[in-house]
């Protein structure tokens, strides 16, 4: 049997070279395998024929055998259309073409029997159905039809009739020309094991089910395999990262470390961020490198306690760095933590793109001799110039900003592996942590410290902008700052909500005495640094900006957070935004402005943002609602991310279920060589296929 990972689609029956060439570039698929791991969306039944009488406009699809016994045209250019009347006998519908109608005025004749599917809407009390399926009409072809498989396709695909029947009929003659089993691809013990049916039938069944209940099986089969390889792949990496990687040695807690915490602390330590530290502690003394994933919400002390593990390194001889996303964000870190350790005699300097050559020959001079102990800086850190004497720990902050193959160059600056802590604000629920960063140690910052107010979220409509303005004049007047965030760039004409450069002007007229500054993704990076300066500064009163600001900038003295247009946001969103305001001693607010106009879905999520601060609430609700969106963009593995039927989401039971398996396989087996095993060594092979293992960098 011929290989079907290596056949090109063009040779599937009924697609051809001109065909294969859309398909590739519209849908990304290949070969043939890969048609056949693109797997409907949903599947209808077909073999229950409705009449017209008992027809409304709620049904999802309908089905009906009749006769066209007319044919008209309405209409001119573009708005011309083409619609039939058809009946079975109980009743009349209407038939309704936009395009191809010259065709379907020659295909379809009238009084004869056609078997009509599609999608009924009601329209002045009569019903119709747009585009229709129509096929002449064939009992026997009736009776096989059952459960049919729709497929999802693009525009561009169905005006040249590559729609989701095209793609049935496709799987449909490679399943009918390929009748030698496909080729398994979990070992036959845990087949047997767990109860599934073979990878043959499970993926003919998702085609075409000869019934729910095989369909039903057919998805947890597929489903089992997609998470299961994704956290084999995950749990291997760790196991042997654990098992080969030597870590760098911090036995002693010296001088500058107790001399900071007698001393130099801003403010008492919470039990939280006491209880990461020991983690970490625990991490450098156990002679295996430290892969550790730091979360906590904007504010908790993250960074203190990254100050607090470098200062372990430099007490024992090494270095520390931060990696931070913009120069911006670099600069804070640099003077949060040179205020933190004043007196202490470490030498803290920072490194980014825009620093003169001069300067930074010298400080890289200092960098390679020793003399800098903690160096902070943007990407400009993974440049080959750049040499420490003893690099020991690597703080890589808000870590979604940088590529896996940005930070493993990192790796590359000490002749063994440096410590690497992850840090990010962004809360992320548990199951999708397990997958996305799996082979990480997971600590948790969970309390804020002592004497930050929670920040206040209050939910306004458009119509009491005045009162809230009102507000805000006060704030500034009193010595606060403000953000206000809009989600467009420019007036979109199909969208109403509030954009960002009309904004910018109503601000401007409404505040007249206050100085307004503007931020968003278009402009050039020294424009945007320019502005986000000045209001770090205390120069301009009022930031209005996109979400480019959702990340990273640290005003204290910013009280106020408006988002514009909040319906427009997702929870983990505003939740980040919100982060931008309460970092002083001051109360917070954060105000929500919507349209009257909301679904239900978006009250559920404004209503969660007033009630709670708690991120990680929040993120497992974002979770619910909205899916793992980006997340998956980010996945740490060598597997690419690409769940075709399981979601992290509905199915995070079986994520937990098929991860334990993995962890029990991989610790009696840990290079998947036992003969038992030899099929899951091939398959993560396959799916490794072209990939850079980055698995074990963080």
């Amino acid at each position: 049997m011929a290989d079907l990972s290596k056949l090109d689609i063009m040779y599937v029956p009924g697609i051809g070279p001109k065909r294969a060439e859309m398909i590739k570039k519209e849908l990304e698929v290949y070969t043939a395998e890969q048609l056949l791991n693109y797997f409907p969306y949903k599947h209808v039944d077909r073999s229950r024929i409705y009449y017209i009488h008992e027809i409304d406009g709620n049904m999802p699809f309908i089905q009906i055998k009749g006769k066209i016994v007319s044919f008209a045209e309405q209409g001119e250019g573009r708005s011309k259309r083409l619609t039939a009347n058809f009946t079975d006998g109980t009743g009349f519908i209407e038939l309704v073409w936009f395009q191809k109608i010259n065709y379907i005025r020659t295909a379809y004749k009238l009084n004869t029997e056609y078997l009509i599917f599609g999608r009924p809407s009601l329209f002045a009390n009569s019903i119709s159905v747009v585009h229709p399926e129509i096929d002449v009409y064939n009992p026997e072809l009736l009776s096989m039809q059952g459960l049919q498989p729709y497929y999802n396709t693009t525009e561009k695909m169905k005006r040249s009739y590559l729609n989701s029947r095209f793609i049935q009929n496709a799987v449909a003659a490679l399943l009918q020309l390929y009748q030698e089993p496909l080729r398994e691809t979990l070992p036959s013990w845990l087949i047997r094991e767990e109860k599934m049916m073979s990878k043959d039938e499970a993926v003919r069944s998702m085609h075409f089910p000869p019934n729910p209940d095989q369909l039903r099986k057919a998805e947890y089969r597929i489903k089992y395999e997609e998470l299961f390889y994704i956290q084999l792949q995950i749990v291997r990496y760790s196991f042997n990262r654990q098992r080969t990687v030597k870590g760098f040695l911090f036995p002693v807690i010296g001088e500058v470390f107790n001399r900071f915490y007698a001393n130099n602390l801003p403010f008492p330590l919470t039990e939280a961020q006491k209880r990461v530290l020991r983690e970490i502690r625990v991490d450098v003394i156990s002679g295996k490198q430290m892969n550790r994933l730091l979360q906590g919400d904007v504010g908790s002390g993250k960074t203190l306690v990254a100050l607090m593990s470098m200062l372990m390194a430099v007490d024992n001889g090494f270095q520390g760095c931060i990696m931070a996303p913009t120069e911006i964000l670099a600069s804070q870190h640099l003077e949060t933590i040179s205020q933190f350790i004043y007196g202490l005699g470490i030498k803290v300097e920072l490194l980014t793109g825009s620093i003169r050559s001069s300067k930074r020959e010298k400080l890289l001079k200092e960098l390679r001799e020793g003399d800098i102990h903690i160096l902070i800086g943007t990407h400009a850190l993974i440049e080959d110039p750049v040499v420490f004497h003893n690099l020991g720990l690597v703080v890589i902050d808000e870590q979604h900003r940088f590529g896996v193959e940005q930070r493993s160059k990192l790796w590359l600056k000490n002749n063994c592996p440096p410590h690497i802590l992850v840090m990010t604000a962004t809360p992320i629920p548990r199951t999708l942590a397990m997958t996305l960063y799996g082979d990480l140690d997971v600590s948790i910052i969970d309390e804020l410290p002592p004497g930050r107010k929670p920040i206040l979220t209050l939910h306004h409509y458009d119509n009491q902008r005045a009162s809230l303005y009102a507000s805000v004049r006060k704030q500034i007047q009193s010595g606060r700052q403000v953000y206000i965030v809009y989600p467009l760039i420019k007036e979109n004409e199909k969208m109403d909500y509030k954009n960002l450069e009309e904004g910018y002007e109503h601000i401007k007229e409404v505040f007249p005495e206050f100085t307004v500054c503007m931020v968003h993704g278009k402009m050039k990076n020294a424009e945007k640094e320019a502005a986000m300066q000045e209001f770090v500064s205390g120069k301009a009163n009022i930031m209005v900006a996109t979400t480019v600001i959702e990340v990273g900038v640290n005003v204290p003295n910013a009280s106020v957070m408006i988002v514009e247009s909040a319906e427009r946001f997702g929870l983990a969103q505003l939740h980040q935004l919100r982060g931008r305001v309460g970092r002083g001693a001051d109360q917070s607010f954060c105000i929500l402005l919507t349209s009257f106009k909301l679904s239900e879905t978006t009250r559920q999520r404004i209503d969660l943002m007033t009630r709670t601060n708690d991120g990680f609430e929040i993120a497992e609700a974002d979770l619910r609602l909205r899916g793992p969106g980006d997340l998956e963009g980010t996945q740490q593995s060598g597997i690419a991310f690409d769940l075709k039927v399981a979601s992290l989401t509905r199915d995070s039971e079986l994520l937990e279920y098929v991860r334990n398996k993995a962890i029990a396989i991989i610790e009696q087996d840990p290079d998947l060589t036992f003969i038992q095993n030899e099929i899951l060594a091939w398959q993560l092979k396959r799916l490794s296929r072209d990939k850079i293992e980055w698995g074990f960098i963080s």
